[in-house]
């Protein structure tokens, strides 16, 4: 069987949350069934760190789909070319994005609706595109999968999809994440924070992920308790505003907050498991891997209680309005100071992990495939 995969999210050292999704189930699927073939499709020169496997081949499509009027280029017409070039027997695509324009049955990954419920966190050229073109890529994918019960329910009730044709397929964690002893602790927080604690954020610089809030409740916090702890804040910048500079500038306590940027896995890893706590406090998520990421390092955690972070979260982490830099700022302060509960978070975390393996997530992707090959297109 030849499948063909939109791989255009495989980015050497960019890999965001769709980019893992695709690069860890990828690597196990197509290890586990050497008996098909796989067509990787990139928009752009590909890594070879991304050729999992001796059954797949790379192609590089024209033009790079790097905005709307080139993605529509790219997936109208560049795709449907492809297909039909490699007689793909199914096209898999981990980013939601389909061809309307193609006989091949497709299966879409729709990971949220984030653009459907707050429109005001897109460019306006992207958010036209998503929402006239989501609903009938949702209606032509023979299968759909995605990340959360949250999700699958917001398809179904946003898109009018039947249930029986979603299928919840939730992340992984990657191994690195672990519990660092209380030297390695020391031995980050020294050279990181001048051997101070410190709360950690961890994500993309987008307004959806309300570090707005959570900048003013670390302010609270420090206003409320004498503490040298520290904000930390690993991300690349995905939005143009400037409301992150702008409570920075009010605030009383910006120097103890650290922009770091982008970070590598292995940094990543040792900064999670040093953070006293992580501050995931969201309007919006379809999964939220940084949670689970933490419940691995053995990192308490602060979130919110919308969307899929309670469905991910269990009863492992403190959950708080993300629209309320007060109650966010409590729980701060509470998990700061209260160690008992701090260590029973952890001890939840153990438990709420064993439920979320990208071992267990190729699995299903791979039935989702299955399922869409007995569904006519």
């Amino acid at each position: 069987m030849n499948i063909a995969v939109n791989t255009r999210l495989l980015l050497p050292n960019c890999l965001e949350g769709i980019g893992i999704f695709s690069c860890e189930t990828l690597k196990r699927i197509v290890a586990c069934h050497p008996e098909h073939h796989f067509f990787f499709i990139f928009d752009r020169p590909h890594a070879p760190e991304f050729i999992f496997a001796d059954n797949v081949t790379p192609i590089t499509a024209f033009p790079p789909a790097r905005h709307p009027y080139l993605w529509h280029l790219f997936f109208e017409y560049a795709i449907p070319k492809i297909l039909k070039k490699v007689k793909a027997d199914l096209f898999l695509s981990p980013d939601g994005y389909l061809s309307l324009r193609t006989p091949v049955k497709s299966v879409a990954v729709i990971h949220d609706l984030n653009f459907e419920h707050h429109p005001e966190f897109m460019k306006p050229s992207y958010l036209g595109y998503l929402q006239r073109n989501f609903p009938k890529f949702a209606q032509r994918a023979a299968r759909i999968a995605t990340v959360s019960q949250f999700s699958k329910e917001d398809i179904i009730n946003t898109y009018q999809q039947d249930a029986n044709k979603i299928d919840v397929v939730y992340n992984g964690c990657n191994d690195a994440y672990k519990p660092l002893s209380q030297n390695e602790q020391n031995a980050v927080r020294q050279k990181y924070t001048n051997g101070c604690d410190y709360f950690l954020f961890v994500g993309s610089i987008h307004r959806r992920k309300n570090l707005g809030n959570m900048l003013r409740a670390f302010e609270q916090f420090k206003n409320q308790n004498a503490t040298d702890a520290k904000f930390v804040i690993v991300g690349s910048k995905m939005w143009r505003d400037n409301e992150i500079g702008a409570v920075l500038a009010e605030m009383r306590h910006k120097d103890d907050v650290l922009l770091m940027g982008r970070q590598q896995t292995e940094l990543l890893s040792k900064l999670m498991g040093a953070a006293s706590a992580l501050l995931y406090v969201s309007f919006f998520e379809g999964f939220g891997i940084p949670v689970l990421e933490a419940f691995h390092a053995e990192t308490a955690v602060i979130t919110s209680n919308v969307t899929s972070l309670p469905e991910v979260a269990g009863e492992a982490a403190l959950q708080v309005s993300p629209h309320s830099a007060e109650a966010i700022a409590e729980a701060m302060s509470l998990l700061y100071y209260d160690k008992t509960l701090r260590s029973k978070l952890i001890h939840a975390g153990r438990q709420q992990r064993q439920h979320f393996s990208w071992e267990q997530s190729a699995a299903l992707l791979w039935e989702t495939l299955m399922q869409a090959l007995k569904r006519g297109a």
